[in-house]
């Protein structure tokens, strides 16, 4: 099994982390904030009882360039000039020599504003209570529609709604965010930083600061975690720093504690979501008419395209011929919400699964029935009209998850338990899919590159601009490299991503790295060994030891080259942005996950006891890292559908610290089984497909169902809290 390749800098603390940089002469920093949650900017008074001639402030009439962070849409500003849109956001920047003083300046430091009222829920934000964004608040809407279902509903046996909403949710990766800048005229600027997108920073900072791309440049520190949190938000982050180094000369470090970084960070996108589905009384779905809305807080963000893929998702797999989905993105006054692990597809396939096992109890049939008479197979169109030309075998990933879980052996135990003790048992299935890689035209307008470079030393340097923040993208791509030219893994050198020598290879996200990024590693290694072969330097077949000198005899006479992988679109992959119909994505990941729960009825606490994640994922590259990556998914769902509560009091975070947000430890972690199938091998290098956001999709929904199944209560809200449950069954039993 190949190691990790970053894993012995890691477990002996050579790594260097953001917060391990130090630089002569460097200022610390902090931001200054906003008390209320809208408002008007009116002042910022720095008071006497502190020198404040020893500190860097900036505001925003101190920037040097454009006042927004360049994303889809530029409306959040890095600093505010006038309009306060959320609890916390950034109106002044403060830097010192000495890191302890932040805290005492900040006791000098008065933010006067004239406080507005804010709308904080979707329902506000539709009723348009007050307008944050345009003239009706909506930042984005979708609608897929296929089929026509108004013809539907008066041939049905069955109508049948249902309402679902998800909360908000805290990344809480291990490393909070942090960067360290320097900046001049002369030079540019140079930051370091935790971050998965180093090429999305650099297009916000250059507007910032009206430079030349070349003068800014983004070098990816050791990242702890990112699963979304570190996409988006890393660029303002940066930004404040780069501001603070720019005016003062300095180098400045910029690291969020804990609790800034909880309360002032993105989050997932709160959901609610609407189904009214017309059935046969075979159980037949002949129409779903679905309503899917997100809470996108105070700017667009990335909110159009988490929007999307929960959009595209919310139908499930399953093939239906008339869908509607209409999907909206909506404006409030929350901190703006981001890119999280799963990114929409959580929130519609929670909505989509509940209501399935809903709807089976109403019409009388088994939840499982119910989704075979109706899943996708090969020659299925999706939502969007895409036929699925790939095997689908939901039955087979059923019997997988059954036979694995022991369903056979311990329902009917389960059953006889129930009935005299407290503690009561039941099984829950959750089956769904996951498109790999960005949405629609998303990869054709990335147009990612990928590097191999051939050195003097026999080495083969990889230049992308993926990030390793724990996934294993550094092992994976040297085994690819390794592989492709049948060299050893010490053959292999995994460059920084810095945008200084790496192309753009796109952002690490999306489940699109191994997937996307990994077959151009693939195509530019095999570039590299071709102009060997073409040039006589080797043969078809060579060993590794030939290999290595006719390499170092090459560049030896024409010097270092490189070969570039860059991304081509699939022939049979064709999308149309204006209709939103066609192949959505390339190939998907299919997945059925079977939970088993323990409900106590006296606490009302819920406990999950096992756990199987059945997925197809084309070829597994590298069995130990996919195997966790599934299991450490798996977990982060548990938390959100059973633990993980973001408290807020007028858009204002208030359980901002690890010991009031309850996130699953070793104690709540059931046995996880993962087993993977590897059914089409067609598109990834090998046939790998992405998976790393599989495992956020299917475990709420799963959970859920059990708990329902254990108890006989419908529950339609994540998290469930104990105290959730106790209100939920109390009014169910009529007390």
């Amino acid at each position: 099994m190949r190691l990790r390749t970053e894993g012995a800098q890691k477990v002996t603390g050579h790594a260097r982390y953001i917060d391990d940089f130090s630089l002569p002469d460097m200022l610390y920093a902090s931001t200054i904030r906003s008390p209320v949650s809208r408002g008007i900017l009116i002042d910022i008074i720095f008071k006497e009882g502190i020198n404040w001639d020893e500190f860097t402030i900036v505001t925003a009439k101190d920037i040097p360039g454009k006042n927004h962070i360049a994303m889809i849409e530029n409306d959040w500003p890095f600093l505010v000039e006038k309009n306060i849109n959320h609890y916390g956001e950034a109106v002044g920047l403060i830097a010192h020599p000495d890191k302890n003083m932040l805290a005492r300046a900040h006791q000098f430091i008065e933010v006067k504003v004239e406080a507005l009222p804010g709308i904080y829920q979707i329902e506000e934000s539709l009723g348009c209570k007050q307008l944050l964004w345009k003239d009706d608040n909506i930042f984005k809407s979708y609608l897929i529609d296929k089929g026509n279902i108004d013809d539907v509903w008066s041939k049905a046996d069955f109508i049948i709604e249902g309402e679902y909403s998800t909360e908000a949710q805290e990344h809480m990766y291990i490393e909070t965010n942090g960067m360290v800048a320097v900046a001049d005229k002369q030079n540019g600027v140079t930051v370091w930083g935790s971050l998965q997108c180093p090429y999305y920073v650099h297009g916000a900072l250059v507007p910032l600061f009206g430079l030349p791309q070349e003068k800014v440049r983004i070098i990816q520190a050791e990242t702890g975690g990112g699963f979304g949190g570190k996409e988006d938000f890393p660029s303002l982050l940066a930004g404040h720093t780069a501001l603070l180094a720019w005016k003062s000369g300095r180098p400045v470090k910029m690291i969020y504690s804990r609790t800034e970084d909880m309360q002032n960070s993105t989050k997932r996108h709160p959901s609610r979501s609407r189904h009214v589905w017309a059935l046969s009384k075979e159980g037949k779905i002949l129409a779903m008419d679905i309503e899917f809305i997100l809470n996108g807080g105070a700017y667009y963000t990335l909110s159009s395209v988490v929007l999307s893929r929960g959009a595209i998702h919310a139908a499930g797999p399953y093939a239906i011929d008339n869908v509607r989905v209409d999907a909206k993105a909506v404006a409030t006054n929350h901190f703006p919400f981001g890119a999280f692990r799963g990114f929409g597809a959580p929130q519609s396939i929670f909505a989509t699964e509940r209501h399935m096992d809903y709807v089976a109890k109403v019409i009388g049939m088994d939840p499982i029935e119910l989704r075979l008479k109706n899943f996708i197979k090969k020659g299925s169109q999706t939502s969007t009209g895409q036929v699925i030309s790939e095997r689908v075998d939901f039955k087979d990933l059923i019997s997988s998850a059954q036979k694995s879980i022991g369903l056979e052996k311990k329902q009917k135990q389960f059953e006889r338990d129930n009935q005299t003790s407290h503690i009561k048992r039941g099984f829950g299935l959750a089956a769904f899919f996951h498109g790999a890689g960005f949405t629609g035209s998303g990869e054709v307008y990335l147009a990612s590159v990928a590097k191999a470079r051939a050195t003097a030393d026999g080495k083969i340097h990889i230049l992308a601009s993926s990030v390793e923040m724990g996934q294993g993208k550094n092992t994976i791509f040297t085994g690819l490299a390794a592989q492709a030219l049948g060299l050893r893994d010490d053959d292999i050198v995994i460059k920084t991503p810095d945008t200084k020598y790496v192309p753009d290879s796109g952002p690490t996200v999306a489940s699109r790295t191994s997937m996307i990024v990994g077959k151009l590693v693939e195509t530019a290694c095999l570039g590299i060994r071709d102009t060997l072969i073409a040039q006589g330097y080797i043969k078809k077949k060579y060993q590794r030891a030939e290999f290595i000198r006719a390499l170092k005899k090459f560049v030896s006479k024409n010097g270092p080259f490189e070969c570039i992988g860059q991304y081509q679109q699939p022939q049979n992959v064709h999308w149309d942005d204006q209709k939103y119909q066609g192949a959505a994505y390339a190939t998907y990941g299919w997945a059925v996950y079977m939970a088993q729960v323990a409900v106590n009825s006296l606490t009302y606490e819920t406990t999950v006891e096992d756990f199987v994640a059945v997925q197809e994922v084309g070829k597994v590259l590298h069995p130990l890292l996919a195997e966790g990556q599934i299991e450490g998914g798996v977990v982060q769902a548990i938390g959100y559908a059973l633990y993980e509560k973001v408290i807020y009091e007028q858009g204002r975070m208030i359980n901002n610290q690890m010991t009031n947000y309850i996130i699953p430890t070793s104690a709540d972690v059931p046995n996880i089984k993962v087993i993977f199938k590897e059914w089409n091998k067609k598109y990834g290098p090998g046939g790998a497909k992405g998976i790393g956001e599989l495992p956020m999709d299917g475990p709420a929904p799963a959970i859920l169902n059990a708990i329902s199944d254990a108890i006989g209560v419908d529950i339609n809200h994540i998290p469930l809290m104990p105290e959730d449950l106790f209100l939920k069954m109390e009014s169910t039993n009529g007390n």
